[in-house]
């Protein structure tokens, strides 16, 4: 399902009384939502606030989300509200950031306040477990009616991949592994990795910094450059990018070193896929490894499929795919949920905010 993001026009707004679903993947590093009104859009999921009044006369607005607020990090308090999948704890401001990022992705689709909204969110299997209380605290007010799946999950539906499969979703903050067997996922049949896009990011900032220490990095930085460069594989290649060294711009090579941060992915990852299909019954073990699916952003990692793949050829024959669009297969599949579901699998949120 590969659609464009058009402005909203007055008859994509919801007409009163009208309910929208709505599928959200709520990702550590960005966030998409796919709509009933066939409206998508993605924010990176930042949020932040002035950190000054000089500061808030220069930014113009009371909170600022996505890549605006990354751009504009020196001016504000800056909040990236998940962390490993899961909200963190220990300051309100980060119910709020999740709150100020929900609010931008609803307005995106044309969902605004008072609209009643059907959202079926998607998260991290450990978030599933242990962060159901925060959602529905950052949530309420804003989504009329919720359901939470894993992100995996919502992966398989929305690719009516729902029985022999397993989908392994590679994110920022977590790759998420679930074996579907026709049925909603039990806990067993979930993993959640703590090795993912994040993780990448800083292996690879500790190893050039080992190799180029007068250079100027940020994790900002590295980030981009994975995304831009990233691969794994046998072969070697240069990856030539740009850092300040004394306040020039230098060209530095960091093939070897992001050859070795993205293949440090594929050992946890080919453990688990191997763990996961040797719990399935022993007659259904072998289609769902050719089955295999990759999601998420840290799937377009060059070489990524390839390489697991191999790996898992000595299990027997395997076959390893990846989504074509990682940035809304999970939004989709929350969507398509929310519109084949039945009445009593909603929870209803209230309509105010309870601190």
């Amino acid at each position: 399902m590969n659609r464009t993001i058009r402005p909203v026009e007055p008859f994509d707004r919801p007409r009163p009384g009208d309910a929208v679903h709505v599928g959200i993947d709520l990702g550590t590093s960005q966030s998409s939502i796919s709509a009933s009104n066939d409206r998508r859009a993605v924010v990176a999921s930042f949020a932040g606030w002035p950190v000054d009044s000089i500061a808030a006369r220069l930014v113009g607005e009371a909170v600022v989300v996505g890549s605006e607020a990354l751009e504009k990090r020196s001016m504000l308090d800056l909040h990236r509200p998940l962390e490993q999948g899961v909200v963190k704890r220990g300051s309100a401001r980060e119910v709020e950031a999740i709150r100020a990022i929900v609010r931008r992705l609803l307005d995106e689709v044309g969902a605004e306040e008072g609209t009643t909204v059907r959202a079926v969110v998607g998260v991290p299997a450990e978030a599933l477990r242990i962060n159901r209380q925060e959602l529905r605290q950052a949530l309420a007010g804003m989504v009329t009616q919720l359901m939470i799946v894993s992100e995996p999950f919502a992966v398989g539906y929305g690719l009516e991949a729902l029985l022999h499969s397993l989908v392994v979703d590679l994110g920022a903050g977590t790759t998420d592994l679930c074996v579907l067997q026709g049925r909603f996922p039990s806990e067993r049949d979930q993993r959640t990795l703590t090795v993912a896009g994040d993780s990448i990011d800083r292996h690879l900032l500790d190893a050039v910094g080992a190799r180029y220490p007068e250079a100027s990095l940020s994790i900002h930085m590295v980030r981009r450059w994975k995304e831009e460069h990233g691969f794994v594989g046998d072969r070697s290649e240069a990856v030539i990018v740009e850092a300040p060294i004394d306040g020039r711009p230098t060209k530095l090579d960091i093939g070897r070193e992001m050859r070795a941060a993205c293949a440090a992915l594929v050992p946890p990852v080919v453990e688990t896929i191997v763990e996961l299909v040797s719990r399935v019954e022993p007659d259904f073990q072998s289609r769902v490894r050719q089955n295999v699916i990759l999601a998420g952003c840290t799937s377009r990692i060059r070489g990524l499929g390839e390489e697991i793949e191999r790996r898992l050829q000595e299990m027997g024959e395997t076959s390893v795919k990846q989504v074509t669009d990682p940035v809304y297969a999970g939004s989709d599949g929350g969507l398509a949920i929310a519109l084949d579901a039945a009445e009593s699998d909603w929870e209803r949120l209230p309509n105010v905010v309870h601190g």
